[in-house]
């Protein structure tokens, strides 16, 4: 019973953490650097300020909705297999700064 019980608590601790916002580095780390270190088929450069403004200018909502959707060279949903809408924004604003 108390092994049942510690397996049940593992679960619901990992749920949790599934469910919660990752940090915007942690996701550009993970899925995003590839292609956004160093701008591959078009993607703008992470940190590059300049680059990221017209596509800031759209909002996160569509940028998001891109990412989604895919772009270019971007398949749908970047290389992120696990992230939530919240990840992808907190990435995009990560990297456009």
């Amino acid at each position: 019973m108390k092994k049942l019980l510690a397996m049940t608590a593992v679960a619901v601790l990992t749920l949790s953490a599934n469910v919660s916002a990752q940090e915007g580095k942690a996701v550009y780390d993970k899925a995003c650097h590839i292609c956004h270190s160093m701008g591959v088929a078009g993607a703008p450069k992470a940190h590059d300020a300049a680059a990221w403004e017209p596509r800031i200018a759209q909002g996160l909502d569509t940028l998001v909705s891109t990412v989604k959707t895919g772009k270019g060279a971007m398949p749908p949903g970047g290389m992120c297999t696990d992230c939530t809408d919240e990840d992808y924004k907190s990435a995009i604003e990560y990297m456009s700064k």
